[in-house]
């Protein structure tokens, strides 16, 4: 269950992306409606994700470890330190059925790539 200090934390840290919307050091432009802009792994890719997977286990598991890796004053978009490889598999697997994968915790995700 999402408490209510994980909300207002949350909307703290997309008020600040929406601040600093760069990658790579190049301006980008901001993400459609109802998406937020990522930048994830070493290289830095960028992805849009629908906001409504930033309550999900996983990715509040990622955020803490953007934040123990980088703080909160990250310069531009949010960097997510995780495999880019990783992170599209979750994203496409929620995409294709949130109400299964939504539930599952980081572990249980990286667990299931990599018998992928």
């Amino acid at each position: 269950m999402v408490s209510i200090r994980q909300i207002v934390q949350l909307k703290q840290v997309i008020r600040r992306w929406r601040e600093q919307l760069s990658c790579k050091g190049l301006e980008v432009a901001t993400a459609p409606a109802g998406y937020v802009p990522l930048c994830v792994g070493p290289e830095r890719e960028r992805f849009e994700v629908p906001v409504r997977f930033l309550k999900l286990p996983v990715f509040l598991e990622l955020m803490k470890r953007a934040e123990e890796e980088y703080g909160f004053e990250q310069p531009g978009v949010l960097a997510i330190p995780c495999d880019p490889d990783f992170f599209r598999w979750v994203v496409d697997a929620l995409r294709r059925n949130q109400a299964s994968f939504g539930k599952l915790s980081f572990d249980e995700l990286h667990d299931l790539f990599a018998r992928h």
